[in-house]
């Protein structure tokens, strides 16, 4: 890697955003969010160098964390946090209420190289702790969830969060695939909710279950071709899927590369260390320090720390 004598206080990273990331929706038994990153999965993704099957991974976890915080009504960000003790042992994706993304993963080189791409979650996780974390940037309590694994893959593994956790009828896909030698990331998230539109803890007429049912069916219809073609937009394929039933549109939001790293940030963290510390850490006349998120090198001066 080329390293960076860059001087400013963010790194020279990417800027990419898609203006409809999300778009939610909403039916009298349910609401939703369809999940398309576009050009910001591939940027994101393709940075990491990452084998084919962890690449698949994240691009899964950063369509989650998308469509969750989504629906952050302040000012903070929805993170996914996986501890496995398989291949993958940490596995770290968020999204600010701005939509903003990054992530990044880190596995057992020596044990990927056993196996082929088609490699499910399971395995790469073994077992470990699926955690949610809903931060607040006003400092308020923040919100943590934390289950066991448990499911074949990444949505099962969030489906079961949810059920175990916060008790609410969920339905989640998600998809991460090489389409048109482009990576490209997304997904539906279904919630039951009453007629008051808040979330439903319990189904209590058969109406409203035989609702559910029928609009999770449609759901799970959605294919990678259809999610991934750009010449079919974000309301004709809600249409196609659930052209029986009423639904209304909310308004699309936006999603982007989002590293918040920063070379003031990291030269606070540096000048914690004590002098034997930073001359340990010195290469050449340099510190370098790299950003796991963005995978960037901060290149500082011995003499300046």
């Amino acid at each position: 890697m080329t390293l960076s004598n860059d001087q400013h206080d963010r790194p020279n990273v990417p800027t990419t955003s898609y203006t409809k990331g999300i778009t939610p929706f909403f039916f009298n038994a349910a609401r939703g969010r369809l999940i398309r990153l576009g050009p910001v999965a591939h940027v994101l993704l393709e940075r990491h160098r990452y084998p084919d099957c962890i690449i698949k991974l994240g691009g899964e976890a950063l369509a989650l964390v998308a469509g969750l915080a989504s629906s952050l009504k302040f000012e903070g960000s929805f993170s996914l946090q996986i501890k496995g003790k398989g291949i993958v042992s940490l596995l770290v994706a968020d999204c600010t209420h701005k939509g903003e993304l990054r992530f990044y993963i880190r596995y057992n080189k020596e044990k990927i190289n056993k196996y082929e791409n088609k490699i499910s979650a399971k395995t790469l996780l073994g077992k470990g702790l699926f955690v949610l974390t809903i931060d607040q940037l006003d400092k308020k309590d923040n919100y943590q969830g934390m289950v066991e694994l448990k499911g074949e893959t990444l949505a099962e593994m969030a489906m079961h969060y949810f059920e175990s956790s916060v008790q609410f009828p969920c339905s989640i896909c998600l998809f991460c695939e090489k389409y048109n030698d482009q990576w490209q990331a997304g997904g539906l998230i279904l919630e039951k909710i009453t007629n008051d539109n808040t979330i439903q803890l319990k189904t209590n007429s058969k109406n409203d279950i035989k609702d559910w049912n029928t609009i999770t069916i449609l759901a799970n219809t959605i294919t990678i071709k259809e999610l991934f073609d750009q010449n079919l937009d974000s309301e004709k394929l809600l249409y196609r899927l659930f052209n029986n039933i009423d639904f209304t549109l909310g308004k699309a939001k936006s999603v982007s590369y989002g590293c918040r790293c920063s070379r003031s940030h990291l030269k606070k963290v540096l000048n914690h260390f004590t002098k034997n510390e930073l001359d340990t850490m010195e290469e050449n006349g340099n510190i370098i320090v790299t950003c796991e998120f963005c995978y960037y090198n901060f290149v500082f001066p011995r003499n300046q720390i």
